[in-house]
């Protein structure tokens, strides 16, 4: 049956439009003329019409039912043509033959019932399965995204959405071959991968420090340089160990003077015995060791000016591979030892005989070395990923993925279990489902079969000209078309009655037709099919005593409704007429709600149509039933406005009754209070009364409403009426207060 009806942006529904949610077997909608029911029941009829594109049918489990719809379209449609189509029903088959159709139509219930069943079963799966997939979205968005993405969230673009991510993670997790690799890692090279794309650095110029080391590690630094010993003077220079001495002196003699004591004592042969003792071996070694010290200077000053290069270029660079830190100590060290060293050689040079010892850098520049060599690898690396960098930043991402799913791998697989686990419950529901669908058009096409063979319009044409008769329409019925399957309306002479009927009989009639149709079908396959009836003012232009007869047989549908016996599932029916509402809608004089039965009432304020709904609690009633009900209510203050309310109601009461006079109500209390408390209540009941109390409403005003309360009910109990006001009040033995009681 139908679940839900939404209307709006067509005719009086403006764009937020009603919603009638809820709907039950039995529904009844009561609207004044102009707000809106014949285009829910022309929505009913044919949704699939453009203007009705905003508004919504749902149908319980999503099972469509057939909706015949009884409006003025309906009439004009079916009446119109001076000819109705025949209407097949099983009036005329034999009992075997219904009993075989009705346990066959029993089965086809039965069956329809596992589908639903396997339906609803099939929904929760699906439901359970969405909700586990929404539960991990959000515990995948806050477990993984939310706490990598300050780091890794350029890995993630295209996956920025919660069920996007979910579905990146899950792919990844069953194709992701990456190597796994550290987190610091994965941030290390997200660093430098997801920043500014990398320009290329240059490599840092390898220095070579052997040359030095060789000149610190020759022989000659440790060689005592001295002259030759076979030579006279020799033994005198090494005595008094003044070989430098003599040495530095040589180079100042010029003439016989000595450039030791000024004095004419340098003779040829001392001159030749200086030479002899300062030979070639001497002289070369000299030479040597100014040569390499010129060459360490050299070297040392071109090796510095590079290393200064590096730090001063390197401080520059903000994505310096260098350890820059570490370099600037070492560099430092270094220009500590060349000056220790440079020293040392001019020592030598200066003191040939003296034995140094040089403090070698071999160390100092092995550190360097090592610094340059791992700040080039880095370097290396670096313009590599600058070289391949869509490549390097793919790979980054596969691997950034294969940790994270690594990470969260207990969750992902409990998750993986329970979706599949429910996905196989799913596709083995709906295939059950399916062979139960199979199973259900194959018999419901059996069925069909049979009704063919035992369906006939003539029952009716004989039902609809039984009820005609049995409510005084006798001079016009319904007989069989000369065309195959039509109805048509003939007078007692046998002309056609079509051009001449009232639109109270047309109406009458064609609602009589709609009665059938709803038994039946337009042809022998629809004849079980189940339906929903909606019926839109069923009684307009129809005469009172008509009117009463359409609420009768509705009530029968309704009855049935209830019953659950027959075809139709659920009624709608929609009316501007109180008096047809409260008729229609009455259960009995006991029961007041039905939970298969809901009300709502439609009105029209500035043009739009809105919707109250009452639930099971009939909205329409009597002038004299609302008075009681405004008795009833909580929120009645005002001693005057009680007042009136009572004096209404007695007035309706004992007007009917019409036995007690003024005083014979007046003179049963016995206070003058209350006596005062009565003629006040009772002024309405004989005409121009109310005109001697003037001054009694303004020395009442002060009464307590629960005075005026104990004092009515009082006018019921002392006139042996208890009864009527416990009904009428909702009130039992059990629940009326003591102090109501005389």
């Amino acid at each position: 049956m139908i679940k839900q009806i939404e209307i709006k942006n067509v005719a009086t529904y403006d764009n937020q439009g009603v919603l009638f949610d809820d709907l039950k077997k039995i529904n009844f909608i009561y609207g004044a003329n102009g707000c809106g029911k014949t285009t829910i029941s022309n929505f009913i009829y044919d949704n699939g019409g453009s203007k009705f594109s905003d508004c919504l049918l749902s149908w319980q489990n999503d099972v469509s039912l057939k909706a015949l719809v009884y409006n003025k379209e309906f009439r004009e449609r079916n009446f119109g043509k001076g000819k109705l189509n025949g209407v097949f029903t099983l009036g005329e088959a034999t009992a075997e033959q219904i009993k075989i159709i009705e346990q066959k139509s029993d089965e086809l219930k039965a069956i329809k019932a596992d589908i639903i069943q396997k339906r609803e079963t099939l929904e929760k799966q699906k439901l359970q399965k969405d909700q586990i997939e929404s539960d991990f979205k959000e515990i995948v968005w806050a477990k993984v995204y939310k706490k990598n993405e300050i780091h890794y969230k350029e890995a993630f673009a295209g996956s920025l959405q919660k069920e996007s991510f979910k579905s990146k993670l899950l792919d990844e997790s069953i194709n992701n071959t990456a190597d796994l690799e550290t987190a610091e890692y994965l941030r290390e090279k997200a660093e430098t991968i997801f920043g500014a794309q990398p320009q290329k650095i240059d490599p840092i110029g390898q220095i070579s420090f052997d040359r030095l080391v060789e000149i610190e590690t020759n022989e000659i630094w440790k060689k005592i340089v001295v002259g030759k010993a076979d030579v006279d003077i020799a033994k005198l220079i090494q005595k008094l160990n003044i070989n430098d001495w003599v040495n530095q002196g040589r180079e100042y003699i010029e003439g016989d003077t000595c450039p030791f004591c000024q004095q004419s004592t340098i003779s040829v042969d001392f001159k030749i015995q200086i030479e002899s003792y300062f030979d070639e071996t001497y002289i070369n070694d000299i030479r040597l060791m100014k040569y390499f010290k010129q060459e360490y200077n050299t070297l040392t000053q071109n090796i510095i000016n590079q290393l200064n290069a590096i730090e001063k270029n390197q401080k520059t660079l903000s994505n310096s591979k260098l350890d820059i830190d570490k370099f600037s100590a070492y560099l430092k060290t270094f220009l500590n030892q060349n000056t220790i060293n440079n020293e040392y050689f001019l020592n030598k040079v200066k003191e040939p005989s003296r034995s140094i010892e040089l403090i070698s850098i071999k160390e100092q520049s092995a550190l360097i070395t090592e610094l340059i060599v791992n700040a080039n690898k880095e370097i290396k690396k670096h313009n590599d990923i600058v070289l391949n960098y869509s490549s390097e930043r793919n790979k980054l991402i596969k691997a950034i993925w294969k940790y994270l799913i690594e990470e969260f791998k207990v969750e992902i697989v409990k998750f993986n279990s329970q979706k599949d686990g429910l996905e196989k419950g799913i596709k083995n529901l709906d295939a059950q489902n399916k062979l139960k669908i199979e199973e259900y058009k194959k018999l419901d096409l059996e069925i069909k079969e049979l009704s063919k063979n035992v369906t006939s319009i003539q029952p009716t044409i004989n039902e609809i000209n039984r009820i005609l008769k049995s409510y005084g329409f006798l001079n016009f019925q319904i007989v069989p078309a000369s065309e195959d399957g039509f109805y048509q309306i003939q007078r007692e002479d046998g002309t056609h009655a079509e051009s001449t009927l009232s639109e109270g009989e047309i109406t009458f009639i064609t609602f009589l037709y709609y009665l059938q149709l709803a038994k039946g079908g337009i042809s022998e396959d629809e004849v079980n099919n189940e339906r929903v009836l909606v019926i839109d003012d069923p009684i307009s232009s129809l005469d009172s005593n008509v009117l009463f007869v359409v609420s009768t047989l509705i009530k029968d549908i309704i009855k049935n409704i209830k019953a659950e016996s027959g075809h139709v599932k659920q009624l709608i029916l929609l009316t501007h007429n109180v008096y047809f509402h409260k008729e229609v809608s009455f259960i009995d004089g006991r029961t007041k709600f039905c939970n298969k039965t809901n009300f709502w009432i439609l009105r029209k304020n500035n043009k739009v149509t809105n919707l109250q709904s009452f639930k099971m609690d009939n909205p329409i009633h009597s002038s004299y039933e609302l008075l009681w009900k405004e008795l009833k209510s909580e929120g009645i203050n005002s001693s005057l406005t009680i007042q009136n309310i009572m004096r209404r109601i007695i007035e309706n009461y004992f007007k009917l009754l019409g036995k007690y006079g003024d005083d014979d109500l007046i003179l049963k209390f016995g206070t003058k209070e209350e006596q005062e408390i009565c003629r006040s209540l009772i002024s309405w009941i004989n005409d121009g009364s109310h005109s001697i109390n003037d001054d009694l409403y303004v020395e009442l005003q002060d009464m307590t409403v629960e005075t005026y309360k104990k004092v009515f009910k009082d006018i019921f109990v002392l006139t042996d009426h208890e009864g009527h006001y416990k009904m009428m009040m909702n009130l039992t033995d059990e629940t009326m207060p003591a102090s109501q009681y005389l």
